[in-house]
């Protein structure tokens, strides 16, 4: 009989904005945003009392300040988020060797060796968070299940400073019950092609078979058949190297205008930045992609020497790519942004979150 795994997934809750708050006193209890608020700037970070107001992290300063008159912008500290980090991180290894940063504020810990020797994973995910809140004054939030995905899905259940348990017994029931676009790994763009197919629920996505979802949606299909069984084999991997991060939208009719397109990809470009920004991990590469109206799909690319390290640059980057193909007689009904070919210092596996 297989041991069943203990996975914890630790989210420290507004992480950045916390950590501002916490340093200055007059910014607790107040809406605040990591980030710049000039007229192209965009918000890293937002407290939980601006998230009230709708302000989310990757939206442009202008549509923050809209939404909330009184959000403070503060210029994010980036050295200081790491040096955070790396007090978490330490914290985390009293704990297990198995530990899989997925950004500055996130990662996965298997305990299933129980080092400390904690009746269970539940009590052992409270003495971590105990431990954070005595030694950083901040707070965070865990979920606790016998797998990746189900622990990633459960720390967003109490938030903020709670916790939350999927067992064996009531995973699978458990996801039926959720919508699949709270699902790890599924985006807006996915999850807006399922409700189109009638999948809305993790229920129609286990009655889909894997036959329908490959047609529908190819090599993800065995992926999307087990998660909606509450199923995910995969470890936790503190050797894990991210090789990308892209974001890409479908816009609301198709487009001809070039000024409105660079808009659109100028603003996936701002939402990789925000990215790649919090995890302080920086590519050589950047690709943009264009679909259009007839869904043939091209690709351009840049590789450069040195990483690309600025936001500018990535804007820069991004337009000077897109103008390749414009202007366009062809409707462009989607566009994206990648950065890929990380710097050594990630891909050897020794990683820029800490």
């Amino acid at each position: 009989m297989s041991t069943v795994r203990k996975i914890i997934h630790i989210d420290m809750d507004a992480f950045f904005a916390s950590v501002e708050q916490r340093d200055d006193p007059t910014l607790k209890g107040k809406p605040v945003a990591v980030g710049h608020g000039a007229a192209r700037g965009v918000v890293a970070a937002a407290s939980y009392e601006a998230r009230t107001f709708g302000v989310r992290s990757a939206m442009p300063s202008v549509s923050a300040l809209r939404r909330c008159p009184e959000l403070t912008f503060v210029p994010p500290r980036f050295e200081v988020y790491r040096a955070v980090s790396k007090q978490i991180h330490a914290i985390f290894a009293n704990y297990t060797d198995l530990i899989q940063p997925l950004s500055l504020d996130e990662a996965y810990l298997d305990v299933t060796a129980n080092r400390r020797g904690i009746a269970t994973a539940w009590e052992t995910a409270k003495d971590i968070r105990a431990r954070i809140h005595a030694e950083t004054g901040l707070t965070a939030s865990a979920g606790v299940s016998y797998n990746k995905f189900l622990a990633k899905l459960a720390s967003d259940q109490r938030k903020p400073n709670g916790q939350f348990a999927v067992t064996p017994e009531m995973g699978a029931a458990w996801v039926e019950t959720l919508p699949v676009a709270h699902f790890h790994g599924i985006g807006p763009v996915t999850a807006a092609k399922m409700k189109r197919l009638g999948i809305e629920t993790g229920r129609d996505l286990r009655e889909k078979s894997v036959g329908f979802l490959s047609q529908h949606f190819g090599s993800s299909a065995q992926w999307y058949h087990a998660i909606a069984r509450g199923e995910d084999d995969r470890p936790v991997d503190p050797d894990r190297v991210r090789k990308s991060s892209g974001s890409e939208t479908t816009f609301a009719r198709d487009l001809t205008d070039s000024a409105e397109i660079e808009t659109g990809v100028l603003g996936q470009a701002d939402a990789v930045w925000a990215w790649c920004e919090k995890t302080q991990a920086f590519g050589r590469t950047v690709t943009v992609k264009v679909k259009y109206e007839n869904f043939t799909q091209v690709t351009r690319s840049r590789s450069t020497s040195v990483p690309v390290a600025s936001r500018e640059r990535l804007r820069e980057t991004s337009l000077a790519l897109i103008r390749s193909v414009l202007p366009t007689h062809k409707g462009i009904r989607l566009v994206g942004v990648t950065v890929s070919n990380f710097a050594a210092s990630q891909a050897d596996g020794t990683p820029l979150l800490f």
